[in-house]
């Protein structure tokens, strides 16, 4: 999509949906998808919105453009020099990432050109990322003399300390292949088959129980701030209640049965 849509009047958001996946479009291009005040605002409505949607199976944010995302629009932070304003900007975009988080199904960042700063946060919140293997990953904000620490979070709990410190305190940036490496992103696919490779994880997804797939992004999130014997508890129970719904029943004598399961939602 062209600058020049985009600035026609356009949403600063695109939303698709298709097959019970939602394709969500940053599309500010001439500005590569900054994470501006309207972005983020955009961002949060659609998403509690998702929320509440239970024929979403899963969501794919993507990019127009050039970019994947460029962070936060250094533009209009500058223009407001402000600790309060500074401070609501932060907690707005903590929220947005809260809220990739929390939705109830599996969200999938589809990343091509740069993710930078405010931009990579975005990749490492989603639960999963196929990047285009010309894409490029830093958190670069050391590099204007401000180091990215909300982008730190949500790093920090995808790849190793070492890794993850080692980006914030030099701004520089690696490849795609340096990022699955480190578990940033949890495929790279050609340029021109990216989104066939987003396509087909969305497919296989698509193609589970939707109770089941609701139930594990719910507690892989939560056993994560466990210990091992309360992981397991709460693992446990979660299971059992699991077993309980008609999809696994289905799903298990579809398998004895040797057919495919018909997934009943519930």
């Amino acid at each position: 999509m062209s600058a020049q849509q985009a600035l026609s009047g356009e949403s600063i958001l695109l939303r698709e949906e298709q097959g019970g996946v939602v394709t969500l479009t940053l599309n500010r291009p001439a500005q590569f998808n900054v994470l501006s005040e309207e972005m983020l605002s955009a961002l949060q409505e659609t998403l509690d919105d998702l929320k509440q949607d239970e024929a979403v199976r899963c969501v794919v944010i993507a990019a127009s453009g050039k970019a994947f995302c460029a962070g936060h629009d250094l533009k209009q932070m500058r223009a407001n020099p402000r600790q309060d304003y500074y401070d609501a900007l932060f907690a707005q975009c903590s929220r947005v990432m809260q809220a990739i988080v929390n939705l109830p199904v599996p969200v999938i960042a589809r990343v091509h050109g740069m993710a930078t700063a405010a931009g990579c946060q975005l990749v490492a919140s989603c639960d999963l990322a196929v990047a285009a293997e010309s894409a490029t990953f830093a958190v670069s904000g050391i590099n204007v003399g401000l180091f990215c620490s909300t982008p730190a979070v949500a790093l920090s709990r995808n790849v190793s300390p070492k890794h993850a410190f080692d980006m914030l305190v030099t701004g520089r940036f690696i490849s795609s292949a340096e990022a699955l490496s480190f578990g940033l992103v949890s495929r790279v696919a050609p340029d021109a088959s990216l989104d066939e490779a987003v396509e087909a994880l969305t497919a296989s997804i698509c193609a589970k129980s939707p109770v089941a797939i609701r139930t594990g992004k719910a507690m892989f999130s939560r056993q994560r701030s466990m210990n091992l014997e309360e992981a397991y508890s709460y693992a446990g129970n979660v299971m059992a209640c699991n077993m309980m719904a008609e999809d696994a029943a289905e799903g298990i004598d579809a398998f004895i049965e040797k057919r495919k399961p018909v997934w009943k939602g519930r």
